[in-house]
């Protein structure tokens, strides 16, 4: 897992390192300090010898001028190593989202992920710029002053073996105590993130139905449930500084006792009073040493979940992936299924689409109807593998769309899905996602054939128009008329519009479907509609039935076959005429 994450340090490794090493050379300065405290008091001050004392004094100065620097420049370098890996782990979890299939997305769902690229990695920065740190400098000033200690007497050097295990056995069992919590704490924000999310989007409903106070609370609730698992822990985790404050006293106490009796018995030889001066000093260091390691170790507790839920994302494989020679080109745009049969996930309870054939010839168009969850987006991508069947095989141009390139198979088929999505930009960039290379010329021709020119044209600065994030600023009927002209644009040789002309009148739709024939005749457009006159003029038209094909044939053979079909037809029509 760490080693996973390790890999996203990457070009700031000499921060990583040169931070620790500067960080043992200003322990190194510290400890170096109560031995020159103790040369000056038995040296210096007993005897009356100033000399010692601005000798003395002058070596002090020094180590801690060097503490100083070297304090300044490990500060430096962590700064830079976290920020710089937090930067790359944000670009490698991003990075791998863009690789998730729907499937994917779906395991880990929009809001965890967004949890995960800020508040986990925010986390997995602090932890990382205190292991470099604060993990180095801890441990070596306990280890470096313990023998400093145990070089002025190895018997006052007992009182601290006795008081480290009794220390790390109460850490240890706090930290089992505190970590379950935090563990909740992570999930919870998922929750949270959900709630403002969905509250963002659905903001005009929000608003429409004057649900306010309702979100508020929902809100106000799950931010409780925060607020009461970090209460929980923190308290725990408060017994840590009482718990060290009663080590650190006691054993200054010990010292001074048993120290005094070493001096008075040695009389002031072998046990000095600049000895003692000294012991004291490393006594403070040693524990809150000590009390630092267990404030790491919360750090470490706390982020054990970030750090798990990172490595999950870091390390979960597409579902999708390319074939080891996959085919680069599509010739046609002909389209098969085969006895195909799909469901979502193993553990569903039945099959969404079931034993579908079909033969779709390149150029057809072929409309499909059905009711609400008979599985007519479904149907549709799995052309370019959005989705991989269960059983049965696609074809695309004659061949599995399994052996495709990805790339390959997804720049042939065009797809304007039933949630149309435009971004932040002007109309023109929002085009280009088609074709990033298309001229203006091509841009102009695409938004024609899509009847979205003439109300580009009525903006006053026409292509150049801003779109707000989500295309706030256009009607309905104007975004999917604009994601059609996007799709338009990659020139594709299997265009699928997924009910996208529901927003526009049937005005509009009739001169899209006829610009359609007209101009990409060899292009196989499927169309899913509700309205039976967006679908009566196509060479094929399907009728989908929980998941099943009910019907298939022209408007002609359907009105005198398909019962579903009449009754969708003369209910959207008045004796049979629009």
């Amino acid at each position: 897992m760490i080693k996973t994450l390790a890999r996203s340090i990457r070009e700031y490794k000499w921060a990583a390192l040169l931070s620790p090493l500067c960080m043992i050379g200003e322990v190194y300065m510290e400890v170096s300090i109560p031995g020159i405290i103790s040369q000056i008091v038995d040296y210096g001050i007993k005897p009356g010898d100033m000399s010692v004392v601005l000798q003395q004094g002058l070596m002090l100065v020094l180590c801690a001028l060097c503490s100083l620097g070297f304090g300044v420049l490990s500060a430096v370098f962590a700064a830079k190593a976290a920020t710089g890996f937090a930067r790359n782990l944000r670009h490698d979890m991003y990075y791998k989202v863009q690789t998730f299939d729907f499937s994917n997305i779906d395991k880990f769902s929009t809001a965890s992920i967004v949890t995960r690229l800020t508040t986990d990695v925010a986390n997995l920065q602090m932890t990382f710029q205190m292991m470099i740190r604060m993990a180095v400098r801890c441990p070596m000033m306990v280890v470096l002053a313990s023998i400093k200690v145990y070089r002025l007497s190895p018997k006052l050097c007992i009182i601290y073996l006795v008081a480290l295990p009794l220390l790390a056995l109460g850490l240890f069992t706090l930290v089992r105590l505190v970590f379950p919590i935090f563990d909740r704490v992570f999930k919870t924000y998922d929750k949270l993130n959900n709630v403002v999310q969905e509250n963002l989007h659905g903001m005009r409903v929000v608003k429409s139905f004057v649900r306010e106070d309702k979100e508020t609370q929902k809100f106000t609730e799950i931010s409780g449930d925060i607020y009461k698992d970090f209460v929980k822990a923190e308290k725990i985790m408060a017994f840590n500084s009482p718990m060290m404050q009663l080590a650190v006293y006691t054993c200054t106490i010990l010292i001074s006792y048993l120290g005094a009796v070493m001096i008075v018995e040695s009389g002031d030889t072998t046990f000095t009073t600049g000895n003692l001066t000294s012991m004291f000093t490393y006594t403070t260091q040693i524990l809150m040493g000590l009390m630092m390691v267990s404030m790491v170790f919360v750090m470490l507790t706390m982020s054990r979940a970030p750090l798990r839920r990172t490595y999950e994302l870091l390390v979960e494989k597409p579902v999708l992936d390319n074939p080891p020679q996959p085919v680069m080109e599509v010739k046609d745009g002909s389209v098969d299924f085969e006895n195909v049969s799909f469901r979502y996930s193993k553990t569903a309870g039945r099959n969404a689409l079931e034993q579908i054939d079909l033969h779709i010839e390149p150029g057809m168009t072929v409309g499909i109807l059905g009711g609400t969850g008979s599985s007519k987006s479904t149907l549709v991508q799995l052309i370019p593998r959005l989705y991989d069947v269960t059983e049965g095989t696609v074809r695309v141009g004659g061949v599995d769309v399994r052996d495709y390139d990805l790339t390959a198979l997804r720049d042939a088929v065009s797809m304007v899905l039933q949630k149309n999505v435009l971004f932040s930009g002007s109309i023109k960039e929002n085009l280009r996602w088609g074709n990033p290379h298309a001229t203006d010329e091509e841009l102009v021709h695409a938004c024609e054939l899509a009847c979205a020119h003439d109300f580009i044209q009525a903006f006053p600065d026409g292509y150049d128009t801003h779109i707000e994030q989500g295309g706030k600023n256009v009607s309905g009927g104007q975004k999917q008329r604009l994601c059609i002209a996007r799709a338009l644009l990659k020139k594709p040789k299997i265009l699928i519009l997924d009910d996208s002309t529901s927003a526009v009148d049937t005005h509009t739709d009739a001169m899209i479907r006829k610009a359609f024939a007209e101009e990409i005749p060899d292009t196989t457009k499927l169309i899913i509609a509700q309205r039976v006159a967006s679908v009566q003029e196509a060479d094929l038209i399907i009728v989908l039935d929980g998941g099943k094909i009910a019907a298939a044939g022209t408007h002609e053979e359907l009105l005198e076959n398909s019962t579903i079909y009449q009754e969708v037809y003369y209910s959207q029509t008045k004796g049979g005429t629009e």
